[in-house]
């Protein structure tokens, strides 16, 4: 299979979750690694995009493209098994539990966790300390600017 990570240039290698382990992230609180990946390329722009407004859009963005063989270990989070609020920003701690219980139980290297901005699609988090992370390779690597038109100008 293959996912996508959207990320600034400067940070994309080499492979890692150590900027999600500093401020942590909806599915880790600080000091966990998780690299954090979508199921397509759009998801992975809509997840950066929401943080941004029009004057801020850095232009030094990269889409990766990530293999991982179909024999690595998954699970996966239904949001059906998520209580409500789930979505909320900011995100509540609850989340974080979650993501860290996966890092520490150590028995996948991915968790597909539902996304908060795009109903129906996944995000597919990687454990980078999991004994399959290995098997897990950029393959791609692209300039990727973000188009201006996704902002609305009034």
């Amino acid at each position: 299979m293959e996912v996508y990570r959207l990320v600034r240039k400067k940070y994309a290698f080499p492979l890692s979750g150590k900027g999600s382990a500093i401020k942590g992230g909806r599915w880790n609180s600080p000091g966990f690694e998780l690299i954090y990946t979508a199921e397509n390329r759009s998801l992975a722009m809509a997840e950066v995009a929401v943080h941004f407004s029009l004057g801020t859009i850095p232009s030094d963005y990269l889409m990766l493209t990530i293999f991982v063989p179909d024999e690595v270990a998954y699970s996966k989070i239904f949001d059906s098994d998520l209580a409500d609020g789930w979505k909320d920003f900011p995100h509540p701690t609850f989340t974080q539990r979650i993501g860290d219980k996966f890092i520490i139980e150590g028995a996948n290297c991915l968790l597909f966790t539902p996304s908060a901005i795009t109903q129906g699609d996944y995000n597919v988090l990687i454990n980078p300390n999991h004994k399959d992370f290995s098997k897990v390779l950029v393959i791609k690597s692209e300039p990727f600017p973000i188009n201006k038109r996704i902002f609305k100008i009034k």
